[in-house]
């Protein structure tokens, strides 16, 4: 994640003022000092951190924190609340246009991900908000810009507009015209972009802006520029004038400080965030939950909304019989695999679980190759195998070792994980909560129960 120094910078300020039962202002003064720090190593403007950190430390030595039992945590409510405030508080919307189509005009210098992210963002407006999108191309200057958004268009079954290499105006005319025609009620215009903002750029987006009044014009910038970002998104807030901001390579080894920043500087809310290079890997902004993320706190609503879009709630009802039923065989632990594959990057989902280690977690327990190794293993047994394991002797393992490019051992682990869930599931069919779910006496998998 793009806060994860920052995230940890702050925790460790704050873990010193953990340890104190009563807070002097000089013990905050200390905190804010390191916050300050913190926020302009992860490359937050200089403004922006002086105003935050002085609001915080205005807030934190009132009475009311000073004098409560518990002041640390106090504080850091109060760092989470400002943290909120400086990103928007909470996720502003696309607008909608009342006559379709809706046009949204992506903006940005060349580099920051446009034509992907705006695709990406037009098959989540299909898949959540009902659209039926369009995308048209509109940069006729970089090499193989339209063959990139044909590609990405035909990968996410999305129809492209193009007109080869015409005035980016007519073309954006035309392609309003026939979106109307059929029944495109969202389209994406990918302007062209640059190293570098010039007057031909704006000069061009303006004639674009003139000609089909966008209801929304979305500035994709590049996180992983930090500064340079933020700078980006003023010039082109000055000279357009812009309705909010696409955040891309948010889940880059970035420092972050364009998501804290950005809003401060231009007023503009960061509407989406781009989280890995795969094409479904986009989403909604939630200034609250990355708070909460950066503090290391956790985010619930969004792991908990991951976990509806890819959980079948069929296949769930019929797991939840089996569990009751104590019939849980290796098909379906293949199945719960594929399904928390489709969640996304396990250490992301680790991240997202407050008070949860995700580096510790991806260390100790949570392993993509694991899951990969235990999938090609489950795949090269029968269907008789799976749903009869214990028939598994020496030779059908070496059998299934050679089919899957796995070791006899690997196959006893992966059996001895499996009979371990199948005892929990006996557990929870008699009605009792395993230890490592929370029952008493044992460690649980994140701790102590």
């Amino acid at each position: 994640m793009a806060f994860e120094s920052l995230s940890e910078k702050l925790n460790a300020a704050f873990n010193k003022l953990r340890g104190k039962g009563r807070l002097k202002e000089a013990d905050i003064k200390e905190a804010m000092r390191e916050v300050r720090m913190a926020l302009l190593e992860a490359d937050v403007g200089y403004k922006v951190v002086r105003d935050f950190v002085n609001t915080v430390s205005e807030r934190s030595i009132g009475a009311n924190v000073l004098e409560s039992l518990t002041p640390a945590q106090m504080v850091i409510k109060i760092v989470n609340e400002e943290l909120c405030a400086l990103m928007g508080t909470a996720n502003a919307k696309i607008a909608i246009a009342s006559k379709p189509p809706t046009i949204v005009m992506l903006i940005g210098l060349q580099g920051s991900g446009k034509t992907t992210n705006g695709a990406k963002l037009a098959a989540y407006m299909r898949k959540h908000n009902g659209k039926n999108p369009l995308l048209v191309a509109c940069d006729i200057y970089r090499p193989a810009a339209i063959l990139q958004l044909q590609t990405v268009g035909k990968q996410l079954q999305i129809p492209v507009f193009e007109k080869g290499a015409i005035n980016p105006v007519e073309i954006a005319k035309a392609a309003v015209q026939h979106a109307i025609k059929n029944g495109n009620d969202l389209v994406f215009l990918d302007t062209a972009g640059r190293l570098h903002i010039d007057d031909e750029l704006i000069d061009e987006l303006k004639k674009i802006k003139a000609a089909v009044n966008p209801a929304e014009i979305l500035l994709v910038l590049d996180a992983m520029t930090g500064q340079d970002a933020v700078n980006a998104a003023t010039a082109f807030n000055e000279s357009i004038g812009i309705d909010g901001i696409l955040l891309t390579k948010l889940d880059g080894d970035a420092r972050g400080g364009a998501a804290l920043s950005v809003r401060a500087v231009t007023g503009k809310p960061i509407k989406f965030a781009g989280i890995g290079e795969k094409l479904d890997q986009i989403e909604p902004f939630h200034p609250d939950r990355m708070a909460s993320r950066i503090l290391g706190m956790g985010d619930v609503l969004t792991l908990i909304e991951k976990a509806e879009q890819a959980f079948d709630e069929k296949k769930a009802q019929e797991l939840t019989e089996k569990l009751l039923k104590n019939k849980f065989t290796l098909s379906d632990y293949y199945e719960q695999l594929i399904q928390l594959k489709s969640m996304g990057n396990l250490n992301d989902i680790a991240g997202m679980l407050p008070g949860v280690d995700a580096k510790a977690l991806a260390g100790a327990s949570v392993d993509s190759d694991i899951l990969l190794k235990t999938e090609a293993i489950i795949l090269s047994m029968t269907p008789h195998e799976r749903d009869n394991p214990s028939v598994l002797n020496s030779s059908r393992k070496k059998r299934i070792a050679a089919g899957s490019g796995t070791a006899v051992v690997d196959i006893n682990r992966m059996l001895k994980q499996f009979e371990a869930m199948q005892v929990m599931t006996k557990q929870i069919s008699k009605g009792k909560i395993p230890a490592m779910l929370g029952g008493k006496g044992k460690r649980g998998i994140f701790g102590k129960a």
